[in-house]
């Protein structure tokens, strides 16, 4: 007897009819209702996808459909909106429905492998629809942190960073992420945003999702997209009169009034009508997007959305956040790029140094005095072959600053002589406006050039009265942030590193630009400068330009650039003063430490003490050296490192700190 086990002509006619049936419509926000559950770690609306909580991604998730003709979407946006919800759903919904090699680039690979790890795994862990598909039990090349196939071998997602030209290279993929778009930076091979784009030539019908918070223009790359595409604004009904227009933070900033701070609303362009929160979700879920350049729909459509449509922000911390920021340009720049979803625009030039000086000689203090509101001294010093150049400011509320003095010390920073110059520097006083004698606070030292020559002296100092600094100059660097641990070349990690800090050196600048412009003393971010400097010194503060310029590639990128022959150190140590005063907290010193400084600015009493009078007075602010929390920590610190050092016996007594004094 026969036993048929198989039925060939049949299982031929259901490939044949598998290959032929077009397959099922992509919907993507349907995908999502269906297989995204948000924990309560995720989001502060935990459950399942709501469509009508993120109707203002409707349209996005239609374009990224593989229906959409465009082979481009764009999104530039605030942060914290939801982009890399909607750069999931767009990956894992494909992945799933419309089966293909998948390329997901971050800025860095570290990046990546951080969201491999903390987003996608649990995201494929916990979707249904995904689990049988990426079991993630496979030790093989299939399942990696960086590489990701599924089991039946239709479409694989692999993760990649920017700043590697190997993790771009030798792939062709049909559908790709490019995340934070505007954090990349140009790797060893160019430009790392053509090189991704590449790797989509192949396919008529690609889809590449640009997804990012803006940065600084001109040069920022996700602005650069947004205006190459068609430029579409979420437009919302008036509750009053139906007009639709776009929420615009112009409109919001119109009707902020610092009397009223609690009334945060917009008005209708076309009737005036008051437009408050409560009326936000109503107007989003009747929303329309329009495009401000239509004719580069067919091929690329992008996308702006700020936080004001967002029911994770509402308007009343919008309007805080901008009183906080505002007149700061470096907390406005985060503010505009954060919250607006907008790039902080500039021309990165300085105001001319001819105007600098005759205002100083006008209105400006005599050099070398502390002017009133300065109550807090920083000194930058700047390291050269054959000298340290040194830049005394002081610092008041509202981030104000004067110029106090400035100074050249001779010999290389590695000679005994130039450290002991630095070293009474750092014991030297200055008189404020009552007379008192005031030291330096803290005193930041570029160790970018002989590193280990400026440790030599650093060390020699406390934590709390030496740090060593140096510029990163790229728009997304942070604005202050110590260095990662560093080691020398047998892998030991280097002491310096517990005192070493990077400051964002490109943003510092374009602040401080800005402020050199204001002319009202009592508005923040006001700029001092004293009478009698030369004419190089206001050179030297205004030496550099934010210019475009082409790499070898092509591609243009935007750097800070002088002119040869003018020297720079006045720039240079006026960023490092004030990156220690960021040390010491001045962007967020409460106004209890504040008043505490200000107590330098008390007149000394008239009355004279005898000697058993002062033996047994109690400490004050003229007799103790004030420290910041932040000058606290860094001490405690620093004392903890010694003690680690010090080779001492339990019986001998560690030599005491010399006492220093404030007046």
């Amino acid at each position: 007897m026969e036993i048929m086990l198989s039925n060939p002509p049949r299982m031929a006619n259901e490939i044949l009819g598998e290959i032929l049936t077009p397959p099922p419509p992509v919907d993507l926000e349907q995908w999502a209702v269906d297989n995204i559950e948000f924990s309560e770690r995720e989001s502060p609306f935990p459950g399942p996808y709501n469509k009508d909580q993120f109707s203002m991604f409707s349209e996005i998730l239609k374009a990224l459909g593989p229906d959409d003709p465009c082979r481009t979407v764009t999104l530039i946006k605030s942060a914290q909106i939801g982009g890399t919800v909607l750069g999931n759903i767009f990956t894992l919904g494909s992945l799933h429905l419309d089966p293909c090699d998948f390329l997901f680039v971050h800025p860095t690979e570290d990046n990546g492998k951080r969201w491999s790890r903390m987003k996608l795994a649990p995201m494929l862990k916990n979707t249904t629809a995904l689990r049988a598909l990426f079991p993630g039990k496979t030790r093989d090349a299939s399942d990696s942190l960086m590489y990701k196939e599924r089991l039946d071998g239709r479409g694989a997602i692999q993760i990649s960073g920017a700043n590697s030209p190997s993790s771009l290279s030798q792939v062709s993929m049909r559908r790709q992420v490019q995340d934070d778009l505007a954090k990349w930076d140009t790797n060893a091979a160019g430009d790392p945003e053509k090189q991704a784009d590449s790797r989509s030539r192949a396919f008529e019908f690609a889809k590449i999702f640009k997804a990012s918070t803006p940065l600084i223009a001109p040069g920022c790359r996700i602005t650069r997209n947004f205006d190459a595409g068609s430029q579409e604004h979420l437009e919302v009904p008036c509750p009053e009169c139906g007009h639709y227009h776009a929420l615009e933070w112009e409109n919001l900033l119109a009707n902020l009034d610092d009397e009223f701070p609690d009334k945060v609303f917009f008005s209708c362009p076309e009737c005036g009508a008051v437009i408050e929160e409560h009326h936000r979700d109503a107007m989003r879920r009747q929303g329309n997007w329009v495009a401000k350049n239509p004719k580069a729909r067919s091929k690329h459509r992008s996308f702006y959305l700020w936080s004001a449509y967002s029911s994770l922000q509402s308007w009343q911390r919008i309007a805080d956040e901008w009183r906080d920021a505002e007149g700061d340009p470096a907390a406005e720049q985060v503010f505009l790029n954060d919250t607006v979803g907008k790039a902080y625009r500039t021309k990165g030039e300085a105001p001319p140094w001819e105007t600098l000086r005759d205002r100083a000689e006008e209105t400006g203090h005599v050099r070398g005095t502390i002017p009133a509101g300065a109550v807090l001294l920083t000194v930058g010093v700047d390291c050269q072959k054959d000298r340290v150049e040194w830049h005394l400011v002081g610092w008041g509320r509202d981030l104000r600053r004067w110029v106090i003095d400035y100074g050249v010390i001779s010999e290389h920073i590695a000679e005994k002589g130039c450290q002991e110059g630095l070293a009474d520097l750092l014991k030297s006083s200055w008189r404020n406006v009552v007379g008192r004698s005031i030291e330096i606070d803290l005193m930041a030292i570029d160790g970018n050039a002989w590193t280990e020559d400026v440790w030599s002296f650093a060390k020699k100092h406390r934590a709390t009265d030496v740090i060593m600094v140096r510029g990163a100059n790229s728009d997304n660097a942070p604005l202050f942030a110590q260095v990662k641990k560093e080691r020398n070349k047998a892998g030991k990690l280097l002491k310096y590193s517990r005192r070493f800090y990077n400051f964002g050196s490109s943003v510092m600048k374009m602040a401080f630009y800005r402020n050199l412009k204001k002319v009202d003393p009592l508005v923040r971010g006001y700029v001092g400068l004293p009478k009698g400097m030369e004419d190089e010194y206001y050179r030297q503060i205004t030496a550099e330009r934010r210019v475009p310029s082409k790499n070898k590639n092509g591609y243009t990128t935007y750097k800070w650039d002088k002119d040869a022959n003018q020297a720079n150190e006045g720039l240079d140590t006026m960023l490092q003063a004030e990156s220690a005063a960021m040390k010491l907290g001045v962007r967020s010193m409460p106004d209890s430490v504040w008043s505490r400084y200000e107590e330098r600015e008390k007149p000394l009493e008239e009355e004279q003490m005898d000697l058993e009078d002062i033996l047994l007075a109690p400490a004050t602010p003229e007799t103790v050296k004030i420290k910041t929390p932040a000058q606290k920590a860094a001490a405690s610190s620093d004392e903890k490192d010694k003690g680690r050092d010090r080779k001492t016996s339990k019986k001998r007594r560690p030599k005491r700190a010399r006492a220093k004094t404030s007046w």
